[in-house]
């Protein structure tokens, strides 16, 4: 298992600043250089691909593009995207496939790609329907990650996200919580705000259950750390606190620690947290973050071999991978009868 000094090491960097780097420190002054390679580093440290692992290589020579729907700045705010695309990186030199990042990002009108071809693009992100015409024309050589804007055409990796939810309540609910909140992020998609499917699953579960409080939702317009922070300093400010907040991804969490720790609430003794994705930080944190495992790398990866077997056999049917994730419970979440705490805490 990677620790903060093997990080350092490797990122040529001091342990304090990989600490303070990993936890989203605002006041930290670093290059967007350094806290890139601190991020990748802690994400490469945590996996290795299958191909690696079996010391196979592949021998095919594709060009391939990869449209990435977040920015690299964005992907230091929320590296659940990096990971993906370090799975793609690494399957794709493995294969010994050419991989060219193509202009342009979701909501883009159109990339400029002229004069480019590509015997297939990976694309990772939140795409839909409307975002098609991105892609170049008449290429059906495409595989999505994260989304599955089109079953019929395209190949995809996704999550069981209703299942990963799922679980996810129910270990609260088992632990005892009957208050439990929502902080999450609403993305713009074609000019309007989208609810996650994560929120829309939450709610129909605690539905089921008689638990849904919809005063309890906050949600805003970034799935960044900041965003976590000012929505969990929002739930300070209002009445009744839940005993419990399950958070749209872990970078948001990490805001929202930072929150609850400015104002003295204890985690978990008065707020259990729960975050998704389990990207390489989470494990850091203090306390260490109960999340959603997320095999990002592997969905990348996974994503190379769907491309590379539809080049090699011409196939023109599309095939929708949908990936497995667990609940991984660390010192995040606690049972209520052994906080003492019956309806939550406000500082």
């Amino acid at each position: 298992m990677a620790t903060i000094k093997d990080i350092a090491r490797l990122a040529n960097v001091s342990i304090a600043t990989v600490s303070r780097v990993l936890n989203y420190d605002p006041t930290i002054s670093v290059s967007d250089e350094t806290r890139k390679r601190i991020f990748e580093v802690a994400q490469e440290m945590n996996y290795k691909t299958l191909r690696e692992r079996s010391g196979q290589s592949g021998k095919e020579r594709y060009r391939i593009g990869l449209l990435n729907w977040y920015s690299d700045q964005e992907e230091m705010l929320d590296p659940y995207y990096m990971a993906i695309r370090l799975g793609v990186e690494k399957e794709c030199a493995q294969r010994q496939m050419e991989l060219v990042k193509m202009t342009g990002q979701a909501g883009d009108s159109r990339p400029d790609r002229s004069g480019e071809s590509f015997d297939g693009i990976v694309a990772i992100g939140r795409f839909d329907s409307d975002d098609l015409d991105m892609l170049p024309a008449g290429c059906d050589n495409v595989v999505f990650v994260d989304s599955s804007p089109d079953d019929q055409r395209y190949d995809s990796v996704v999550i069981d996200l209703p299942k990963a939810v799922g679980e996810v309540v129910d270990h609260l609910v088992r632990y005892g919580h009957r208050n439990i909140g929502y902080i999450g992020g609403r993305n713009m998609v074609n000019g309007k705000r989208v609810r996650d499917e994560r929120e829309l699953v939450f709610g129909e579960r605690l539905r089921e259950l008689g638990l849904f409080r919809p005063e309890f939702v906050y949600t805003g317009a970034k799935l960044f750390s900041e965003d976590g922070y000012k929505l969990m300093k929002e739930a300070l400010a209002g009445g009744e606190m839940p005993t419990a907040f399950f958070i749209e991804n872990d970078s948001m969490a990490v805001g929202a620690l930072r929150a609850l720790h400015e104002a003295k609430v204890s985690v978990p003794k008065d707020v259990s947290i729960v975050g998704f994705n389990d990207i390489a930080i989470s494990e850091f944190l203090h306390p260490p973050l109960t999340t959603v495992k997320v095999h990002m790398e592997f969905m990348g990866e996974t994503a190379v071999e769907l491309l590379a077997e539809r080049l090699a056999t011409k196939r023109d049917i599309a095939k929708k991978v949908v990936l497995p994730t667990s609940l991984t419970v660390r010192d995040s979440t606690a049972r209520v009868e052994e906080t003492g705490s019956a309806g939550g805490g406000k500082a």
